[in-house]
């Protein structure tokens, strides 16, 4: 199982940086860009191929993926045929842009994929557990997926609207539920926590979820709204954050590979679906317009295009440094809210 999960994880990460590298190279290919590498991983080359004058390689790690074109590098740039930073300002928008485009792409095709074979969910009303998360209350307290809350606190709950209604004020309250399973009922007390985004109670747990058949076109319709719904959640869920000065949830590369570690055991639907909103995601997060990023890129491409003349190379230099300290920072406050989830943070008595 732990050969599965690590595979799972290594399969999944280089595919979804594969398709965004390989957009960047078909856009820069169809620039008439001279690619000088298109690898994924990093590291020592495993297997290299050299095919008019592009070197084609899979390395030693596996967690990434790049293409190197010729006149990247701002301190390189001759202003010769063939450079990517000497191309006209609307060709380097289009070459940053197909990287997150394809994932995008891709998340379309994942979630019309398992709507296809898998079914659309459908939610049910009902006061039915459709899952349990790991280390929430309700798991905590012995709940299962399947169980049926029957009343919280003494009143009775039919709905998953009076479910979530009962429990939306009892935040780090001791609550007593009845729950159904099977034929026998049982009482449990938990103690409901808070959800952060929103602020309501919650136990961790979700909705029973039933699914029905969709053909190609109603998936496809579906996998398209799926992809759009996330990317303006994410949006909206950050902007809340930021205009209201709380400090966002993010998940860093330890996060992620822990969830489709867990994901690896769920079904492949549940990967599928994984890799999806991960893709969304990547898609997302390269085109906000951060330096050094592909968002950031186009920005700067953009003003090129505006002021009608190419940034010099000493302000795309203190762009892409005031980019890679930003990034940085994301990166260190992202893993470190990783590891405070993991437990890490016990060990600093957090």
């Amino acid at each position: 199982m732990i050969i599965l999960q690590i595979l799972g994880i290594i399969i999944g990460f280089g595919f979804l940086i594969f398709i965004h590298e390989l957009g960047h190279f078909v856009a820069a290919k169809m620039c008439k860009v001279r690619v000088l590498a298109f690898a994924l991983g990093f590291g020592p080359d495993i297997v290299k191929v050299n095919y008019k004058g592009t070197k084609y390689a899979i390395k030693v790690f596996p967690l990434g993926g790049f293409v190197l074109m010729a006149g990247e590098n701002p301190k390189e740039v001759k202003g010769e045929v063939g450079e990517y930073l000497s191309l006209e300002w609307y060709k380097k928008i289009f070459i940053a842009f197909l990287g997150p485009f394809c994932n995008y792409v891709l998340a379309v095709f994942l979630f019309t994929f398992i709507f296809n074979i898998w079914g659309t969910p459908i939610l049910s009303n009902s006061s039915r557990i459709g899952d349990v998360l790991k280390d929430q209350p309700a798991a905590q307290a012995g709940l299962v997926a399947g169980d049926r809350i029957i009343s919280i606190d003494g009143k009775g709950v039919k709905t998953w609207n009076d479910l979530s209604e009962n429990l939306k004020d009892r935040v780090d309250k001791e609550t007593y539920f009845v729950v159904e399973r099977g034929s026998n009922s049982f009482y449990v007390n938990i103690l409901v926590s808070k959800n952060p985004v929103t602020g309501a109670g919650v136990i961790g747990i979700t909705p029973y979820i039933t699914h029905a058949d969709a053909n190609i076109f109603e998936s496809m319709y579906l996998g398209s709204k799926a992809v759009i719904v996330q990317s303006v959640r994410t949006i909206t869920y950050l902007f809340n954050k930021i205009t209201s000065f709380e400090k966002p949830e993010l998940s860093g590369p330890i996060g992620i590979m822990n969830v489709m570690a867990d994901a690896t055991k769920s079904g492949i639907d549940e990967y599928l679906k994984l890799l999806g909103i991960i893709s969304v995601a990547l898609g997302l997060f390269n085109l906000f317009p951060i330096p050094m990023v592909d968002g950031g890129m186009i920005v700067l491409f953009f003003v090129e295009g505006i002021i009608k003349k190419q940034i010099s190379t000493k302000v795309v230099q203190i762009y892409n440094t005031i980019g890679l300290a930003f990034i940085l920072a994301i990166f260190i406050f992202a893993t470190y809210s990783d590891l405070l989830r993991l437990g890490i943070g016990k060990l600093f008595g957090k």
